[in-house]
């Protein structure tokens, strides 16, 4: 089934700085930047890595009482796929008329659960919610703060100007999970990120960035580089920004705001950065892009084509959601995963429910 995508597109990343610790503002902030980017014709616009309602960078600096405190106060502010506000960032962007990837803090839906994961919350052009991602495995210590995301959130999904998919930070580093959206044939990628820093020795050695110079170090800049031009996507990298004005309900010093001095990027297929690294400010980056740049690529090397072997290396890739009951002799035994039936319905232009039904006949059989 052929898919209709426009031959050419504006990518965005906002790198704003969020009202920290407010959601109501932050909210308020988002619309107002949403609309610029409206006004701006950007098609897929990208928010840094849980920029609602903040990245908390106070995770290192307390006491276990303090931690706690905080914690509760970023569940309060943090966003649920059913609040209000998820509804008034959609009505933004479909006035916006563009595809919203936002990274926020997220409240799990799960019945009985208050955990946070560090999130990508995917809106399509009409304001819906299509989707979300939720990191797979926190870095370090940020174990503290965010859950394990499900396998079922590795995934892409179609828009009107390609096959968009999105990590968050480190994960952009995880060989098997960016060869897994590659396989999907993801051809927009949103990278996020939680600053942009100098590293000096190791990760856990690094500063803050102070101008793109950091790029000689910073392992940002290489890696959505090489994730361009590895996957032959277009790519859109979004880090935080945090200005030096202490926010309201903080003591001096109680952040230090780690790394989160921007460096957000744009790139085209061929590793080439059209604009950025922005650092310092905040800034809403934009740069036009055309499919014949991917095109191009792959005429010299193709991921998901003529240099790719199959029959040397393949990827078993999960879809499932981590749910607390599992209710035996339902779906036991199916052979065929929810990403497979979809596949072969597009495919062979049939409704998944027919594509399942011929499954279990022939496990049946």
């Amino acid at each position: 089934m052929s898919r209709e995508v426009a031959e050419s597109f504006t990518l965005g990343a906002a790198q704003i700085e969020p009202v920290y610790h407010d959601s109501e503002a932050t909210l308020d902030k988002t619309c107002r930047w949403i609309e610029r980017a409206g006004d701006r014709d950007v098609d897929v616009l990208v928010f840094p890595e849980t920029y609602f309602p903040g990245y908390p960078y106070w995770r290192r600096s307390t006491s276990i009482a303090r931690w706690t405190d905080l914690m509760v106060d970023l569940q309060e502010h943090s966003l649920h796929v059913d609040s209000d506000a998820v509804a008034t960032i959609g009505d933004a962007v479909a006035e916006a008329d563009l595809h919203l990837v936002l990274g926020t803090n997220e409240v799990d839906d799960r019945s009985g659960s208050e955990t946070l994961y560090n999130s990508l919350f995917f809106f399509d052009r009409s304001g819906e919610l299509v989707r979300r991602h939720r990191k797979l495995m926190p870095t370090h210590d940020e174990r503290s703060i965010w859950g394990r995301g499900d396998p079922a959130h590795l995934a892409v999904h179609d828009t009107d100007v390609g096959r968009l998919g999105g990590l968050v930070c480190y994960e952009n580093h995880m060989t098997l999970s960016k060869a897994a959206l590659c396989a999907q044939g993801e051809e927009i990628h949103a990278a996020v990120w939680p600053g942009f820093w100098e590293q000096h020795g190791h990760p856990g050695d690094k500063t803050r960035a102070e101008s793109a110079a950091a790029r000689d170090t910073c392992d940002i800049y290489p890696a959505v580089r090489e994730y361009a031009f590895e996957t032959q996507s277009f790519v859109a990298s979004c880090s935080a920004y945090m200005s030096d004005d202490v926010p309201e309900g903080f003591e001096e010093g109680e952040l230090g705001f780690g790394v989160g001095n921007g460096g957000s990027m744009l790139v085209n297929p061929a590793g080439i950065v059209k604009a950025g690294p922005a650092v310092g400010e905040e800034t809403l980056l934009t740069a036009e892009f055309d499919r014949d740049e991917r095109r191009a690529t792959k005429a010299y090397f193709d991921a998901m084509g003529h240099y790719a072997r199959w029959d040397a290396v393949n990827l078993e890739v999960r879809d499932d959601r981590l749910d607390p009951i599992h209710r035996h002799g339902h779906d036991e035994g199916r052979s065929l995963s929810a990403a497979t039936a979809q596949s072969l319905a597009e495919e062979y232009d049939v409704s998944i429910e027919a594509v399942e039904a011929i499954a279990d006949a022939v496990e049946n059989d």
